[in-house]
């Protein structure tokens, strides 16, 4: 028999109606009565609930403390289900990835754009699959959503309303689910090392989506508030250097000591600083690459490693060697 943890935290998936819209109120037991898979007498199911939450209101804090859930009971389970509400579910499952290494267990995260007491829902089935994929014999961080299966540092909550809310951006699809087979497109190596939980945080990372017209002067407000700053910036990943000049602020921020990472507003294929000036000259500060990663994973891998060293050097490493998955391969190979 196949012990799975099923890690509640709200969202839609657990949410009723209430005077000012749908808020999460259903408790663990009432989200396993709609499930039949509940009496499955192939798989024992154990709920916890560990917060009942509107994801929007879902914080660094909370991710700790879901890490800590899975890292205490990582012996008693073969594995984890989390219901997360989906708005910031790919935040969560980023990391997760970053924060719990060496997974030989799937944790799998799920939720549904109908709340589960409703009669046409997409939770019972979102719920099904993910405790089917639980019990594959896998590690890592996983989202299962509509039958599909994604690495947790590739999802993107894409549609609002659709069932089909996320996709995998610049990674093939780990698997789907089809009526209790699991289907495979791709694996990763297995695990080599044993379980680490290492939760610390630094949360002053501040993300900008750069328009044309951006102050340069806006900087100089973010540089005593925060200690990372993600731009993202058009195309390839450059920033304008006449007119409103970029340049010089982003400078200042990389002398004081901030890591400034530069990602593209472009979904698919990453950036490349080196292809075009505007992206050789942002290069010749010391900025972090991103590669092809998508901007949920930076911000919780920035966060992870200012929570591990104050030194530019180390946090510029860390982000641009591939880690869960997230990278396609070193950011240095870019150029």
């Amino acid at each position: 028999m196949k012990k799975i943890l099923l890690l509640a935290t709200g969202g839609t998936i657990a949410s009723v109606e209430g005077n000012g819209g749908l808020v999460p109120e259903l408790s663990v037991e009432e989200l396993l009565h709609y499930l039949p898979e509940s009496n499955n007498n192939s798989l024992k199911i154990d709920g916890k609930i560990l917060m009942n939450i509107d994801s929007t209101n879902l914080q660094p804090e909370h991710w700790v403390k879901i890490a800590n859930a899975v890292y205490t009971h990582y012996q008693d389970y073969e594995g984890f289900v989390i219901t997360h509400g989906t708005d910031t579910l790919a935040y969560t499952s980023s990391a997760l990835s970053y924060m719990l290494q060496g997974l030989g267990k799937p944790v799998v995260l799920t939720g549904s754009q109908v709340p589960i007491s409703f009669k046409k829902t997409d939770a019972k089935k979102n719920v099904a699959d993910a405790l089917q994929f639980a019990c594959e014999d896998i590690g890592g961080v996983f989202i299962v959503f509509d039958g599909r299966v994604i690495l947790g540092t590739r999802a993107v909550k894409m549609r609002t309303k659709s069932y089909d809310a996320f996709e995998s951006i610049n990674h093939p699809y780990v698997a789907y689910v089809n009526k209790k087979e699991v289907k495979y497109h791709w694996k990763p190596a297995s695990v080599t090392k044993a379980l680490s939980l290492n939760t610390n945080l630094c949360t002053d990372v501040f993300l900008m989506k750069l328009y044309p017209g951006t102050k340069p002067e806006i900087f100089d407000c973010l540089k005593d508030l925060y200690k990372g700053i993600i731009i993202e910036s058009f195309g390839n990943g450059g920033l304008p250097f006449e007119g409103r000049n970029l340049l010089s602020k982003i400078q200042e921020l990389t002398e004081k000591g901030i890591a400034v990472v530069i990602t593209t507003q472009c979904l698919e294929e990453g950036e490349d600083l080196f292809l075009y000036e505007v992206g050789r000259k942002v290069a010749q500060n010391q900025v972090i690459l991103s590669g092809d990663m998508n901007t949920e994973a930076i911000v919780a891998k920035l966060m992870w490693a200012l929570g591990q060293t104050d030194s530019l050097d180390k946090v510029k490493k860390i982000i641009e060697t591939p880690s869960a998955g997230d990278l396609t391969r070193k950011a240095e190979a870019f150029v």
